[in-house]
Protein backbone atom coordinates (compact mmCIF):
# COMPACT_ATOMS: atom_id res chain seq x y z
CA UNK A 1 0.00 0.00 0.00
CA UNK A 2 0.93 3.59 -0.95
CA UNK A 3 2.59 5.37 2.11
CA UNK A 4 1.73 9.30 2.41
CA UNK A 5 3.10 11.49 4.51
CA UNK A 6 -0.83 12.59 6.14
CA UNK A 7 -0.60 9.35 8.14
CA UNK A 8 2.47 10.27 9.63
CA UNK A 9 1.92 11.74 13.01
CA UNK A 10 5.73 12.23 14.48
CA UNK A 11 6.36 12.92 18.21
CA UNK A 12 9.96 14.85 19.06
CA UNK A 13 11.13 14.84 22.47
CA UNK A 14 12.47 18.21 23.54
CA UNK A 15 15.64 16.23 24.07
CA UNK A 16 15.44 14.95 20.56
CA UNK A 17 15.00 18.82 18.89
CA UNK A 18 17.77 19.54 20.40
CA UNK A 19 20.01 16.29 19.79
CA UNK A 20 18.99 16.37 15.47
CA UNK A 21 20.62 20.33 15.75
CA UNK A 22 23.08 19.29 13.41
CA UNK A 23 24.27 20.09 9.57
CA UNK A 24 22.59 18.46 7.03
CA UNK A 25 23.88 14.91 5.82
CA UNK A 26 25.98 16.85 2.68
CA UNK A 27 27.88 18.58 5.51
CA UNK A 28 28.69 15.47 7.05
CA UNK A 29 32.42 15.47 5.74
CA UNK A 30 33.59 18.90 4.93
CA UNK A 31 36.16 20.40 6.79
CA UNK A 32 38.40 23.85 6.79
CA UNK A 33 40.57 21.69 4.55
CA UNK A 34 38.10 20.40 1.76
CA UNK A 35 36.97 24.24 0.97
CA UNK A 36 38.16 24.95 -2.06
CA UNK A 37 38.76 28.65 -2.76
CA UNK A 38 38.55 30.42 -6.01
CA UNK A 39 41.73 31.99 -6.55
CA UNK A 40 39.88 34.86 -8.08
CA UNK A 41 38.30 35.42 -5.07
CA UNK A 42 40.65 36.11 -2.58
CA UNK A 43 38.11 37.27 0.55
CA UNK A 44 37.43 33.16 0.40
CA UNK A 45 40.61 32.38 1.18
CA UNK A 46 40.76 35.06 3.79
CA UNK A 47 37.33 33.46 5.36
CA UNK A 48 38.60 30.27 5.56
CA UNK A 49 41.44 31.87 7.56
CA UNK A 50 39.16 33.34 9.69
CA UNK A 51 36.82 30.43 10.08
CA UNK A 52 39.53 28.83 11.37
CA UNK A 53 40.75 31.40 13.86
CA UNK A 54 37.42 31.59 15.61
CA UNK A 55 36.90 27.71 15.75
CA UNK A 56 40.26 27.97 17.97
CA UNK A 57 38.82 30.62 19.74
CA UNK A 58 35.27 28.49 19.82
CA UNK A 59 37.30 26.14 22.30
CA UNK A 60 39.28 28.28 24.09
CA UNK A 61 35.92 30.37 25.46
CA UNK A 62 34.64 27.00 26.05
CA UNK A 63 37.76 25.58 28.31
CA UNK A 64 37.03 28.90 30.12
CA UNK A 65 33.88 28.84 30.51
CA UNK A 66 33.96 25.37 31.88
CA UNK A 67 36.08 25.70 34.77
CA UNK A 68 35.19 26.58 38.29
CA UNK A 69 36.20 29.14 40.79
CA UNK A 70 37.29 28.47 44.66
CA UNK A 71 33.51 29.14 45.43
CA UNK A 72 32.10 26.54 42.74
CA UNK A 73 30.71 28.74 40.34
CA UNK A 74 31.73 28.67 36.86
CA UNK A 75 33.42 32.13 35.99
CA UNK A 76 31.71 34.68 33.62
CA UNK A 77 32.93 34.21 30.14
CA UNK A 78 31.48 35.76 26.98
CA UNK A 79 31.42 34.01 23.74
CA UNK A 80 32.44 35.01 20.79
CA UNK A 81 30.84 35.86 17.76
CA UNK A 82 31.69 35.38 13.91
CA UNK A 83 29.43 36.87 10.85
CA UNK A 84 29.71 35.43 7.08
CA UNK A 85 28.36 37.86 4.96
CA UNK A 86 27.89 36.56 0.56
CA UNK A 87 26.05 35.50 -1.47
CA UNK A 88 23.95 31.91 -2.79
CA UNK A 89 26.46 29.13 -3.16
CA UNK A 90 29.67 30.69 -2.02
CA UNK A 91 30.57 27.97 0.76
CA UNK A 92 29.34 30.01 3.29
CA UNK A 93 27.26 26.61 4.79
CA UNK A 94 30.48 24.61 4.33
CA UNK A 95 32.31 26.94 6.83
CA UNK A 96 29.67 26.93 9.26
CA UNK A 97 29.58 22.90 9.19
CA UNK A 98 33.92 23.10 9.60
CA UNK A 99 33.07 25.21 12.50
CA UNK A 100 30.83 22.75 13.86
CA UNK A 101 32.75 20.17 13.30
CA UNK A 102 35.69 21.86 14.60
CA UNK A 103 34.37 22.69 18.04
CA UNK A 104 33.99 20.54 21.64
CA UNK A 105 30.92 19.23 22.50
CA UNK A 106 28.25 20.22 23.03
CA UNK A 107 27.32 22.34 20.04
CA UNK A 108 24.41 22.83 17.99
CA UNK A 109 23.75 23.63 14.12
CA UNK A 110 20.58 25.08 12.49
CA UNK A 111 19.10 26.91 10.20
CA UNK A 112 18.01 30.52 11.62
CA UNK A 113 14.20 29.02 11.10
CA UNK A 114 15.01 26.00 12.97
CA UNK A 115 16.31 27.91 16.04
CA UNK A 116 13.11 30.04 16.16
CA UNK A 117 10.88 26.62 15.97
CA UNK A 118 12.90 25.38 18.63
CA UNK A 119 12.53 28.54 21.00
CA UNK A 120 8.94 27.81 19.90
CA UNK A 121 8.77 24.51 20.83
CA UNK A 122 10.75 24.35 24.08
CA UNK A 123 10.04 27.71 24.92
CA UNK A 124 12.56 30.78 25.32
CA UNK A 125 14.26 29.65 28.92
CA UNK A 126 14.21 25.81 28.72
CA UNK A 127 15.57 26.70 25.28
CA UNK A 128 18.38 28.73 27.04
CA UNK A 129 19.22 26.39 29.36
CA UNK A 130 19.23 23.63 26.98
CA UNK A 131 21.81 25.82 24.69
CA UNK A 132 23.79 27.32 27.37
CA UNK A 133 26.18 24.36 27.91
CA UNK A 134 27.22 24.29 24.20
CA UNK A 135 30.57 25.51 22.66
CA UNK A 136 28.88 26.96 20.24
CA UNK A 137 25.49 27.54 18.13
CA UNK A 138 25.61 27.69 13.80
CA UNK A 139 23.15 29.59 12.61
CA UNK A 140 22.99 29.35 9.08
CA UNK A 141 20.41 31.83 6.66
CA UNK A 142 20.00 34.52 8.92
CA UNK A 143 17.00 36.64 8.00
CA UNK A 144 15.67 39.62 8.66
CA UNK A 145 12.63 39.59 7.14
CA UNK A 146 10.37 39.07 10.60
CA UNK A 147 10.70 41.41 13.07
CA UNK A 148 9.25 39.72 15.95
CA UNK A 149 12.06 36.19 15.30
CA UNK A 150 14.62 38.64 14.84
CA UNK A 151 14.08 40.49 18.68
CA UNK A 152 13.54 36.57 19.79
CA UNK A 153 16.99 35.56 18.16
CA UNK A 154 18.20 38.37 19.43
CA UNK A 155 17.63 37.84 22.96
CA UNK A 156 18.75 34.31 22.76
CA UNK A 157 22.00 34.96 21.44
CA UNK A 158 22.64 37.84 24.15
CA UNK A 159 21.65 35.36 26.45
CA UNK A 160 24.06 32.55 25.62
CA UNK A 161 26.62 34.87 24.54
CA UNK A 162 26.65 35.87 28.33
CA UNK A 163 26.81 32.12 29.33
CA UNK A 164 29.94 31.74 27.41
CA UNK A 165 28.19 30.44 24.05
CA UNK A 166 30.08 31.47 20.90
CA UNK A 167 27.75 32.74 18.10
CA UNK A 168 28.64 32.12 14.73
CA UNK A 169 25.98 32.94 11.75
CA UNK A 170 25.24 33.11 7.78
CA UNK A 171 23.67 35.05 5.66
CA UNK A 172 22.46 34.93 1.88
CA UNK A 173 22.71 38.29 -0.72
CA UNK A 174 19.97 37.31 -3.44
CA UNK A 175 22.22 37.07 -6.60
CA UNK A 176 21.96 40.37 -8.58
CA UNK A 177 20.46 42.59 -6.21
CA UNK A 178 23.74 44.61 -4.60
CA UNK A 179 21.27 47.21 -3.02
CA UNK A 180 17.31 46.58 -2.69
CA UNK A 181 16.68 43.46 -0.39
CA UNK A 182 20.27 42.66 0.08
CA UNK A 183 21.24 41.22 3.28
CA UNK A 184 24.45 42.86 4.33
CA UNK A 185 27.15 42.97 7.54
CA UNK A 186 25.72 46.56 8.57
CA UNK A 187 21.58 45.08 8.22
CA UNK A 188 22.75 42.38 10.90
CA UNK A 189 24.94 44.29 13.20
CA UNK A 190 22.05 46.88 13.38
CA UNK A 191 19.29 44.45 14.42
CA UNK A 192 21.61 42.18 16.69
CA UNK A 193 22.01 45.59 18.83
CA UNK A 194 22.82 44.24 22.33
CA UNK A 195 25.75 41.87 20.14
CA UNK A 196 27.28 43.76 17.60
CA UNK A 197 29.99 44.53 19.37
CA UNK A 198 31.00 40.95 19.63
CA UNK A 199 30.09 39.90 15.72
CA UNK A 200 33.20 39.88 13.91
CA UNK A 201 31.61 40.31 10.14
CA UNK A 202 33.38 38.48 6.90
CA UNK A 203 32.69 38.51 3.49
CA UNK A 204 32.33 35.75 1.05
CA UNK A 205 32.20 36.54 -2.47
CA UNK A 206 32.20 34.80 -5.43
CA UNK A 207 29.35 33.01 -8.49
CA UNK A 208 26.62 31.20 -7.44
CA UNK A 209 28.46 27.25 -8.10
CA UNK A 210 24.94 25.67 -7.99
CA UNK A 211 22.96 27.84 -10.28
CA UNK A 212 25.95 27.58 -13.42
CA UNK A 213 24.24 25.44 -16.00
CA UNK A 214 21.65 24.01 -14.73
CA UNK A 215 18.67 23.04 -16.35
CA UNK A 216 15.38 24.57 -17.18
CA UNK A 217 12.52 23.28 -14.23
CA UNK A 218 10.97 20.08 -15.54
CA UNK A 219 6.97 19.96 -16.29
CA UNK A 220 5.10 18.80 -13.97
CA UNK A 221 3.89 14.92 -14.80
CA UNK A 222 0.58 14.14 -14.86
CA UNK A 223 -1.58 12.56 -11.88
CA UNK A 224 -1.64 9.11 -13.83
CA UNK A 225 2.08 9.01 -14.32
CA UNK A 226 2.65 10.62 -10.78
CA UNK A 227 0.99 7.70 -9.24
CA UNK A 228 2.44 5.08 -11.24
CA UNK A 229 6.05 6.32 -10.69
CA UNK A 230 5.39 6.71 -7.18
CA UNK A 231 3.97 2.82 -6.70
CA UNK A 232 7.17 1.95 -8.71
CA UNK A 233 9.32 3.66 -6.40
CA UNK A 234 10.38 1.34 -3.05
CA UNK A 235 10.15 4.16 0.47
CA UNK A 236 8.36 7.02 -1.56
CA UNK A 237 5.07 8.96 -0.44
CA UNK A 238 2.96 9.89 -2.31
CA UNK A 239 0.41 13.23 -1.14
CA UNK A 240 -2.63 15.47 -2.52
CA UNK A 241 -1.45 18.54 -2.64
CA UNK A 242 -4.27 20.24 -0.39
CA UNK A 243 -4.90 17.56 1.93
CA UNK A 244 -0.90 17.69 2.51
CA UNK A 245 -0.80 21.45 3.39
CA UNK A 246 -3.45 20.79 5.81
CA UNK A 247 -1.38 17.77 7.84
CA UNK A 248 1.30 20.39 8.23
CA UNK A 249 -0.76 23.20 9.83
CA UNK A 250 -1.19 20.38 12.50
CA UNK A 251 2.51 19.96 13.36
CA UNK A 252 4.78 22.35 14.66
CA UNK A 253 7.45 22.96 12.09
CA UNK A 254 10.31 21.63 14.24
CA UNK A 255 8.65 18.30 14.02
CA UNK A 256 8.93 18.44 9.85
CA UNK A 257 11.94 17.07 9.94
CA UNK A 258 11.00 13.88 11.32
CA UNK A 259 7.96 13.57 8.87
CA UNK A 260 10.27 13.03 6.13
CA UNK A 261 12.69 10.92 8.13
CA UNK A 262 13.35 7.42 5.96
CA UNK A 263 11.20 8.49 3.18
CA UNK A 264 12.97 7.74 -0.36
CA UNK A 265 11.33 10.44 -2.67
CA UNK A 266 8.41 12.27 -2.37
CA UNK A 267 5.45 12.24 -4.72
CA UNK A 268 2.90 15.22 -4.89
CA UNK A 269 -0.21 15.39 -6.75
CA UNK A 270 -2.30 18.55 -8.28
CA UNK A 271 0.16 21.46 -6.71
CA UNK A 272 -1.31 24.59 -7.33
CA UNK A 273 0.16 28.08 -7.00
CA UNK A 274 -0.02 29.26 -3.02
CA UNK A 275 -1.60 32.65 -1.64
CA UNK A 276 -1.85 32.46 1.89
CA UNK A 277 1.41 33.62 3.76
CA UNK A 278 0.99 31.21 6.68
CA UNK A 279 0.64 27.94 4.83
CA UNK A 280 3.40 29.21 2.26
CA UNK A 281 5.96 29.76 5.07
CA UNK A 282 4.96 26.22 6.38
CA UNK A 283 5.74 24.88 2.14
CA UNK A 284 9.34 27.12 2.99
CA UNK A 285 10.17 24.80 5.83
CA UNK A 286 9.10 21.52 4.12
CA UNK A 287 11.51 22.22 1.17
CA UNK A 288 14.33 23.13 3.70
CA UNK A 289 13.70 20.27 5.87
CA UNK A 290 13.16 17.52 2.08
CA UNK A 291 16.71 20.08 0.81
CA UNK A 292 18.59 18.79 3.78
CA UNK A 293 18.05 15.17 3.37
CA UNK A 294 18.02 15.61 -0.33
CA UNK A 295 14.84 13.65 -0.84
CA UNK A 296 13.66 14.14 -5.18
CA UNK A 297 10.46 15.55 -5.35
CA UNK A 298 8.28 14.87 -8.64
CA UNK A 299 4.69 16.87 -8.80
CA UNK A 300 1.59 16.85 -10.83
CA UNK A 301 0.00 20.37 -11.36
CA UNK A 302 1.43 23.42 -11.84
CA UNK A 303 5.46 23.70 -11.93
CA UNK A 304 7.33 24.63 -8.77
CA UNK A 305 8.44 27.93 -9.52
CA UNK A 306 4.62 28.75 -10.14
CA UNK A 307 4.55 27.71 -6.34
CA UNK A 308 4.64 31.04 -4.73
CA UNK A 309 2.33 33.65 -5.88
CA UNK A 310 3.61 36.70 -7.86
CA UNK A 311 2.39 38.96 -4.80
CA UNK A 312 4.52 36.77 -2.05
CA UNK A 313 7.20 36.47 -4.51
CA UNK A 314 7.28 40.85 -4.22
CA UNK A 315 6.62 40.85 -0.63
CA UNK A 316 8.67 40.83 2.76
CA UNK A 317 9.37 37.24 2.39
CA UNK A 318 10.61 37.45 -1.10
CA UNK A 319 13.87 35.65 0.30
CA UNK A 320 12.66 32.75 1.88
CA UNK A 321 10.41 31.65 -1.53
CA UNK A 322 12.92 32.02 -3.49
CA UNK A 323 15.07 29.50 -1.95
CA UNK A 324 12.35 27.38 -1.20
CA UNK A 325 11.74 27.46 -4.90
CA UNK A 326 15.72 26.52 -5.77
CA UNK A 327 15.70 24.05 -3.90
CA UNK A 328 12.60 22.49 -4.41
CA UNK A 329 13.55 22.53 -8.52
CA UNK A 330 17.04 21.02 -7.56
CA UNK A 331 14.98 18.47 -5.52
CA UNK A 332 12.81 17.96 -8.75
CA UNK A 333 15.60 17.56 -11.12
CA UNK A 334 17.12 15.39 -9.54
CA UNK A 335 14.32 13.51 -9.78
CA UNK A 336 13.76 13.51 -13.43
CA UNK A 337 17.25 12.58 -13.69
CA UNK A 338 16.73 9.01 -11.81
Amino acid sequence: MQERLVDRHPEVPADQLVAQMVPPPMFDEVSFASYIPDPTEPSQAAAVAKAEEFAAQVAKIHKAASKKSLFGKKKPVTGAGLYLDGGFGVGKTHLLASIFHSSPAPKSFGTFGEVTNLVGALGFNNAVERLSANSVLCIDEFELDDPGDTMLVSRLLTELSARGVSIVATSNTLPGQLGEGRFAASDFLREIKKLGSIFDPVRVDGPDYRHRDLPPAPEPTSTELLVERAAATPGSTLDEFDVLLKHLSTLHPSKYGALIHGVASVFVSDVHTVTDQAVALRVVVLADRLYDASIPVTVSGVKLDEIFSKEMLDGGYRKKYLRAISRLLALSRFEAAV
